[in-house]
């Protein structure tokens, strides 16, 4: 499976950004079912986010998927790989 890797850039409610991307299959192109994405994962924190918007969340390139992110997708619709500030 190709997956797309949006960058994704948000706000938290103490001025931290939380930088993670998240990976949809590639044929997902819609920003707004991509939006609604990341704040499916948004809501499973237990603090508050700015809201998201094409400047904190764009698409960056496709890659292969590894079997973990295609049950991840499958499961869920998209897997998220965190990088700075997401706990």
């Amino acid at each position: 499976m190709k997956v797309a890797v949006w960058d994704t850039y948000v706000k938290k409610e103490d001025g931290k950004i939380m930088h993670f991307d998240i990976l949809v299959p590639d044929d997902l192109t819609d920003k707004e079912i991509v939006f609604s994405l990341v704040n499916k994962y948004l809501d499973t924190k237990d603090f508050k986010t700015n809201k998201i918007t094409t400047n904190e969340c764009q698409l960056c390139h496709v890659e292969q998927a590894t079997d973990e992110i295609v049950l991840s997708i499958e499961k869920t619709g998209y897997f998220i790989i965190e990088m700075e500030n997401c706990g």
